[in-house]
């Protein structure tokens, strides 16, 4: 077992008593547990798992979760290139899970970075309303749009921007909203030693510091009626239970909901070890890793009250000229484009929803689905466009069997033969058991590969 900290020892004694403590701390000796979450919007949980290249057992507290053996390497296959799934800490999964999603909803991830939980709450809206996902880090924020790339999300704005300049231009705009706070980290101690050495060097209060001005940023984002989840992967209580003091404080008509799925494992608030006791601190979350399968983490589902006053903030867009090359293309799919329209951004197009914000002065890294790049007579499809086709919506499609060794071939960025498959020219959808993995240019029989060179498959 790694050497603990002290001073988070005897922090953990004064939260579970000594003979939890004990407890807490036998847990270092056991096995990692891993995760994957299915996404919804490709793959049913039941097809995946009929698929699945590997063992599953489903996670209780969501619906498509699962754990998978740590001999197995999910990052690795070709599924995982299709965007079937995304590999998650299973007690990570908590939070989106418990936010509730309507159709048409608007929601704010707001410390989004890498993504896990934006690309869950994506595939909850399943295609309808907008997903601001914001992380203040533009380097961080890449892996964020890969992710949601991948994912085949369609609807999803990415800023990267300080919540406070977000605050006055979403005022009452979002229906939803989750706040995974930035934090000391100690449930992920367990799973990442290097986390301890973090938490040496920032201790709690630079965080709590942080969580306040996060909070007291998000809060007039939400709409009165509106719901938001707080969370985080530590146990000391003046980053949680205080932090839902602290935004009761500056918003006295938030409440704390009861959570109503609770499973074997979880436990309840601790308003007990809070700055002061209220009694709905009980209906937070806690998850310990010596109670469940996973490592550690906080949850708060939050509502508020009121009424509302915003304004709703959007952007009148009229339809681009696009040059007759790309319009022949997109005119080829039957991707549904009605709730939306095309825009140009120099040579790069873009389809944005109506609903879509105004992010003009927002430090804006992707507003819409990216589609391609117009050139010299001809129009290029990208990446992003590719993942958010089924197969049967591009005219031409090749599908090759995740066990086929062109596959990863494709993905490595080669050339392919594909002559014993098809003869045919022109762009091709190439897939793996009919699912997207990106785009080709096909010539008597050979892929010319245009599979995205930073997201290529490494030896």
């Amino acid at each position: 077992m790694q050497k603990l900290p002290e001073k988070f020892i005897e922090e953990m004694k004064e939260l579970l008593g000594e003979e939890g403590c004990r407890t807490y701390l036998a847990s270092f000796e056991d096995a990692r547990s891993n995760g994957l979450r299915v996404n919804t919007l490709k793959i049913s949980p039941e097809e995946f798992v009929k698929i699945s290249p590997f063992p599953l057992t489903p996670i209780p507290w969501t619906h498509n979760g699962f754990w998978y053996p740590e001999d197995c390497r999910p990052a690795r296959h070709p599924y995982y290139y299709a965007g079937l799934y995304y590999l998650q800490e299973p007690s990570a999964m908590v939070p989106a899970q418990i936010l509730p999603i309507d159709p048409g909803d608007k929601v704010l991830d707001i410390c989004a970075a890498p993504g896990g939980k934006s690309t869950e709450l994506a595939a909850k809206l399943n295609g309808t309303g907008i997903l601001v996902s914001n992380d203040i880090s533009s380097s961080r924020a890449q892996a964020l749009l890969k992710n949601l790339e991948l994912f085949g999300v369609s609807n999803a704005v990415i800023t990267t921007e300080d919540p406070e300049k977000l605050s006055p231009r979403f005022f009452q705009y979002f229906d939803k909203i989750l706040i995974d706070a930035p934090c000391s980290g100690e449930g992920m101690f367990r799973k990442d030693p290097a986390v301890i050495r973090s938490w040496e060097e920032h201790g709690h209060e630079f965080y709590i510091r942080l969580q306040k001005k996060i909070a007291a940023a998000v809060l007039p984002m939400l709409k009165p009626g509106g719901m938001m989840v707080y969370s985080t992967c530590t146990f000391y209580p003046g980053e949680d239970e205080d932090i839902i003091l602290y935004m009761k404080e500056l918003c006295p008509e938030l409440e704390v909901m009861k959570i109503s799925d609770r499973f074997e494992g979880f436990s309840e608030g601790m308003p007990e070890k809070a700055a002061y006791d209220d009694p709905s601190l009980k209906n937070c979350l806690r998850l310990f890793p010596h109670k469940i399968k996973g490592e550690g983490h906080f949850a708060a589902l939050l509502k508020k009250g009121g009424e509302k006053a915003g304004a709703v903030i959007s952007e009148v867009r009229k339809k681009a000229k696009l040059a007759p090359e790309t319009e022949d293309f997109l005119n080829r799919l039957t991707m549904d484009f009605s709730e939306g329209t095309f825009t140009l951004r120099g040579s790069r197009v873009f389809f944005e929803r109506y609903e879509q914000p105004d992010t003009a002065g927002i430090r804006t890294l992707r507003s819409g689905l990216y589609l391609g790049e117009e050139k010299k007579k001809r129009f290029e499809p990208s990446q992003a466009l590719s993942m958010a086709l089924k197969e049967t919506e591009f005219p031409l499609t090749i599908s090759l069997e995740a066990s086929d060794i062109r596959v990863i071939r494709y993905l490595k960025g080669e050339t392919v033969d594909v002559s014993d498959i098809t003869t045919e020219s022109g762009w091709v959808l190439v897939c793996t058991d009919h699912y997207p993995l990106g785009f080709a240019k096909a010539s008597r029989g050979i892929l010319k590969n245009h599979y995205l060179p930073g997201w290529r498959y490494l030896s």
